[in-house]
């Protein structure tokens, strides 16, 4: 295992409970069992706040840490837009991602391949509460 995944994933201060969410969905990955709920604070478009709870791999633990702390005080648009080119991250396409989204592709990549769906998870969990 990439021991870049542990760290990215022992960020979790964002593994909490909005009382107070505009959205929030759960979401669980049929092939393994992962388990996701994430509840977001959206005012004017723009998200304000994230928190997830999640029973699922270090895989998912990762993307979630990592969407968390970088959907803050984006626009709905652009977070759809970088979840549509999110998926394309597993093939071998070139794909333009904006700067603030960079970081994804260190774990959203083809030598995780066979973690795509786990990796997946919290972005479309994300999609299903925004209902894009």
């Amino acid at each position: 295992m990439d021991l870049r995944i542990l760290e990215i994933a022992s960020h979790t201060e964002n593994n909490k409970v909005l009382e107070n969410y505009t959205h929030k969905s759960k979401n669980k990955n049929p092939i393994c069992g992962d388990e996701m709920e994430i509840s977001l604070i959206v005012k004017d478009e723009v998200v304000k706040d994230m928190g997830y709870q999640c029973k699922s791999c270090v895989y998912c633990q990762a993307s979630v840490s990592l969407l968390s702390r970088k959907i803050k005080e984006k626009n709905i648009k652009e977070i759809k837009d970088f979840i549509t080119i999110g998926e394309q991250l597993f093939d071998n396409v070139k794909v333009n991602l904006e700067k603030h989204w960079k970081d994804f592709k260190e774990i959203l990549d083809k030598k995780n391949l066979s973690r795509k769906e786990c990796l997946l998870l919290p972005l479309k969990t994300v999609l299903k509460a925004l209902k894009i």
